[in-house]
């Protein structure tokens, strides 16, 4: 389930995870005064960098336990060719991103799937506004459901055992709900964690730097690590009902077919994400608490971390939260806080689009001192990284930064030129026209006068 929080620069969520429900912005116009939005190629961003045997554990972890720590007994996924069907008033750009979407699964996870208007559909994609969405699932702004076909008859079975994802034996329908009014690129960010989780792994991992499946949201749309995980989803040597141990006995094989660069040898131990600091992460990113009660849980996170020795994306995360929380309150211990993330991220090629969500925090530090030449190179390095991990609410916020820092410095022609060039993508990452001028006037804000 996807959930919003309220921090200054980017709105950023926790990932969309196949929930059973116990455990607004607005759509563009269609006329528009600013110039035509910007999308992404067909492409994957990250690609597999990691061992098989430090991924044969992923999967294991991923695939036979839920997000709740519920542990699962049998395997489930589709068997047979998928169909993917679409209801509701969804907004134009989901058609396009789901047939891009749909094309990676074919080519890169290796998927018989495909569009369909039937209700028989494998899955349906139903597109609901917000208020009713949330209505239903509190703070929800995307999730998925098993053995359902629409809206309608999971209003009518969400309170039973039927859409307990614990309970299959193996998957055969599934409903996933997007918000209708939303900005096109949440749609499509939940298009892309959601259809993942209903076609493999149900759970997250808080340990992985290069998933969408990991709850800090760094990742936009699905990575290489994601679709080699749906490759051997479906692989012929594995089926519904297969037990861990099962599973385990093939996994280096089917991982050293489809991933002959991994190695085949070797083995991988990780530490679980204890469930004291995730129930910490819970309370400071989600609101409901007090200021000063999130900023303790963020703290605690940060402690926990460090008494158990860890380092990467866990450690980079609870500061990030830290310093998030801090901004308005301690403006030394949030600049603090993210530097101490940065150089957590910065420390491995796997975390680097992690450093660019830092970026513009630091930037506006920088901005808001009058700092034009350290937002520029901020910037400067972030923005390769936002368009590559093809994350258009991010690449905007960089290049308005830039543009303000450039108006500092006195280039009144190259900053309108650079806040012209943002605007197609921040009309993709932030939906309607108001919502990017509030987005301009935001940074714009920062910039001493």
């Amino acid at each position: 389930m996807r959930q919003t929080f309220a921090v200054w620069a980017l709105a950023f969520a926790a990932s969309c995870a196949p929930v059973q429900p116990v455990d607004t912005i607005t759509r563009a116009a269609t006329t528009s005064a600013l110039p035509p939005m910007q999308g992404f190629a067909d492409t994957s961003p990250v690609r597999v960098t990691r061992s098989n045997a430090e991924m044969a554990q992923d999967f294991l972890d991923l695939t036979f336990r839920l997000e709740s720590g519920r542990t699962i007994s049998t395997m489930t996924r589709f068997e047979g060719p998928l169909t993917v069907r679409v209801l509701g008033s969804a907004a134009p750009t989901l058609a396009t991103d789901l047939d891009v979407l749909l094309s990676r699964l074919r080519q890169e996870a290796d998927l018989d799937i495909r569009p369909t208007q039937s209700s028989d559909a494998s899955i349906t994609i139903q597109a609901i506004p917000q208020r009713t969405l949330q209505r239903a699932v509190p703070k929800a702004a995307c999730f998925v459901v098993p053995r359902v076909r629409d809206w309608d008859e999971y209003m009518a079975s969400r309170s039973s055992g039927r859409v307990d994802w614990s309970t299959l034996t193996q998957r055969e329908h599934a409903a996933i709900f997007v918000p209708a009014d939303a900005a096109p690129q949440e749609i499509r960010d939940c298009l892309h964690e959601e259809l993942a989780q209903v076609l493999g792994p149900l759970n997250d991992l808080y340990r992985l730097p290069d998933s969408v499946f990991n709850d800090d949201n760094i990742h936009a749309v699905l990575t290489g690590f994601d679709m080699l995980m749906l490759r051997v989803t479906y692989a012929p040597e594995l089926r519904s009902g297969m037990t861990r141990a099962q599973v385990a006995s093939v996994l280096p094989a089917i991982l050293a077919r489809l991933n002959p660069r991994g190695g085949s040898g070797g083995t991988a131990s990780f530490p679980d994400t204890s469930r004291d600091w995730i129930r910490a992460m819970e309370t400071a990113l989600t609101e409901g608490s007090s200021p000063a009660t999130r900023r303790a849980a963020a703290a605690r996170a940060v402690r926990i971390g460090q008494t158990l020795g860890w380092t990467g994306p866990r450690e980079g995360f609870a500061y990030y939260a830290m310093g998030r929380l801090e901004v308005g309150n301690d403006s030394r211990a949030a600049l603090a806080a993210f530097e101490a993330a940065d150089r957590i991220y910065r420390a491995s090629q796997a975390t680097q689009i992690h450093s660019a969500h830092i970026a513009v925090q630091k930037a506006a530090f920088a901005l808001s001192a009058g700092d034009a030449m350290t937002t520029i190179e901020l910037a400067d390095l972030a923005i390769p990284l936002a368009r590559e991990h093809q994350n258009a609410a991010l690449l905007a916020t960089l290049m308005m930064f830039k543009a303000e820092a450039l108006e500092l410095q006195g280039g009144s022609v190259a900053a309108e030129a650079l806040r012209l060039d943002s605007l197609p993508w921040a009309r993709y990452g932030f939906g309607s026209d108001d919502n990017v001028r509030a987005r301009l006037a935001e940074v714009r804000g920062l910039r001493p006068f």
